[in-house]
């Protein structure tokens, strides 16, 4: 029979079969103890129930903390794999991140070659046009000095050969050229001046009379305060009316607007056909060598001209070049004065845009001058 030790608390009873106590049997039990032997004999048990209490709550207490400790292993370990995960999905993320970077620094450095290898081109292509500028207004500049060397030396009484060459005798002419001094192409320039035959009374006469007419030198001082090609003024309407009008009429009506108006925009080019294999630029032809697109006749034509649109080229009689040059030389004049280039008092230039005016005067009378040979 197993052995019960009672107690007060019914709660607290536990079983102490396996406690064997010294000197404690079921004889002894059943005989009475001296009340000091069974004094010690309950201290003895007491303590003994004690101790095995206090074992149990130990073990309790280290199986509840292993328990505690291995939960929060579980949760340690459960943790460190999430964020292991986390680890690598960052690593990833890194090494994507890494190789676009790489990707985008190449093709930015590759945009930056591309992008200087285009400025060096554009630069150098830019330092070129400057160049040719520069050498260009070198030239112009050179061409306006001369220009105003030539108008500033020039007046009615005492007029620049070299601005007037037809000033000049065929045999000074001609010796000049040999000489190699310096003329203007009179293909190029447009410059062919009136030739009339020489009477008794011309070669004894060195000096040609003039006089002012008030009406036309009023006009002409009223247009010189604002100078303009404004056909509203009286002096450009008169040229207009009496001298640019017949001198550019021709035949063909239509193709002689196109030329005045070409002239008036300085557009107009002239050039001999002897020219025509420089050209590169291939243009259609109107009418031929030997006939003239403006008048219509049929004349040897050594010159033909373009309206500026360089797509057409209408050849030309001696004639009609010589109506359209005297026309140009006016258009000139007025415009150095326009932009002034003209150095000389009002009258002079009154006297030379009177010449100029007869010029056209004569020209469209059917007088021209032509080359020898």
């Amino acid at each position: 029979m197993p052995n019960y030790c009672p107690t007060q608390n019914k709660t607290s009873r536990i079983c102490l079969s396996w406690i064997r106590i010294p000197g404690l049997s079921r004889s002894n039990l059943s005989r009475k103890m001296p009340p000091e032997e069974e004094e010690e004999a309950g201290a003895h048990r007491r303590e003994t129930y004690n101790m095995s209490r206090l074992r149990s709550s130990s073990l309790e207490i280290k199986e509840k903390g292993t328990e505690f400790l291995r939960e929060q292993l579980d949760a340690a370990q459960k943790e460190l794999k999430l964020k292991d995960e986390e680890c690598v999905r960052l690593s990833d993320i890194r090494n994507q991140l890494e190789q676009e970077l790489e990707e985008l620094t190449a093709s930015l450095f590759e945009e930056a070659h591309k992008m200087v290898r285009e400025a060096n081109v554009k630069q150098a292509a830019a330092e070129k046009q400057l160049k040719e500028a520069q050498g260009k207004i070198d030239v112009l500049q050179a061409e306006v000095s001369a220009l105003k060397t030539l108008v500033l030396t020039s007046t009615p009484s005492s007029p620049n050969p070299q601005l007037h060459p037809q000033l000049l005798s065929p045999g000074s002419s001609r010796a000049s050229s040999r000489l190699g001094g310096h003329t203007r192409n009179k293909s190029a320039s447009g410059a062919l001046q009136l030739h009339t035959e020489p009477t008794q009374t011309d070669v004894a006469t060195k000096r040609e009379d003039k006089e002012l007419d008030s009406v036309l030198f009023a006009e002409f001082l009223s247009w010189k305060e604002t100078p303009s090609l404004d056909r509203s003024l009286a002096f450009i309407s008169r040229v207009y009316r009496e001298d640019i009008g017949p001198c550019l009429s021709f035949t063909c009506s239509e193709l002689s607007q196109s030329v005045q108006c070409a002239v008036e925009n300085n557009s107009l080019t002239i050039e001999p056909v002897a020219m025509s294999s420089l050209h590169t630029v291939k243009a259609i032809e109107c009418g031929g060598p030997n006939k003239c697109a403006l008048s219509g006749m049929s004349r040897p034509c050594r010159h033909r001209i373009t309206l500026g649109d360089k797509e057409n080229y209408y050849y030309i009689s001696p004639s009609s070049r010589a109506r359209i040059t005297a026309v140009c030389n006016f258009f000139t004049y007025i415009r150095y004065i326009q932009q002034g280039l003209v150095r000389q008092d009002v009258q002079q230039m009154f006297w030379e845009v009177m010449r100029l005016r007869r010029e056209m005067s004569v020209a469209k009378l059917g007088y021209f001058l032509t080359e020898e040979g």
